[in-house]
């Protein structure tokens, strides 16, 4: 089943007003774990065609769904709540909720940019000490005899 495709700067406008409306009633680890993946979001649209980026996001992301359950069962205030903070509260439940879908949309785009299953298969130019093949133009000068 194909998902529709979905723009990452709707889904992270989505969670940032979500996220924005939870902190009246979770102030402190909520926002910051949330605001903090919101970031990796953001370094996800600015860097499009990086696979780590989103990698950081999809992982971040899914983390917070558990962090978000974490926080409001701890957190949840007992007493008589006023109306502002049932729909800071509510607002919170809503992104807990969303994050999975939320997750879903941005694997496929972690898909689209030539990830699997986590793994980068970003290549890049750099070569390490310990990788087994030269360069060209390094073989090339080694076959040259040098007069000291």
């Amino acid at each position: 089943m194909e998902l529709p495709a979905v723009n990452l700067k709707a889904i992270l406008l989505v969670h940032w007003l979500l996220a924005i409306w939870g902190c009246i009633v979770f102030p402190g680890a909520y926002a910051w774990s949330n605001f903090t993946i919101l970031a990796l979001g953001v370094w996800a649209v600015a860097q499009r065609d990086s696979i780590d980026a989103i990698s950081m996001f999809l992982g971040g992301l899914v983390v917070t769904i558990f962090l978000d359950i974490v926080h409001i069962s701890i957190f949840y205030p007992r007493a008589s709540l006023s109306d502002t903070e049932r729909f800071s509260a509510g607002m919170a439940i809503v992104s807990a909720l969303l994050k999975p879908v939320s997750c879903c949309f941005i694997y496929q785009m972690h898909r689209e940019r030539g990830a699997f299953l986590g793994l980068s298969q970003d290549h890049s130019a750099y070569q390490t000490i310990d990788s087994p093949e030269a360069p060209a133009d390094l073989e090339s000068r080694a076959h040259v005899p040098r007069g000291y």
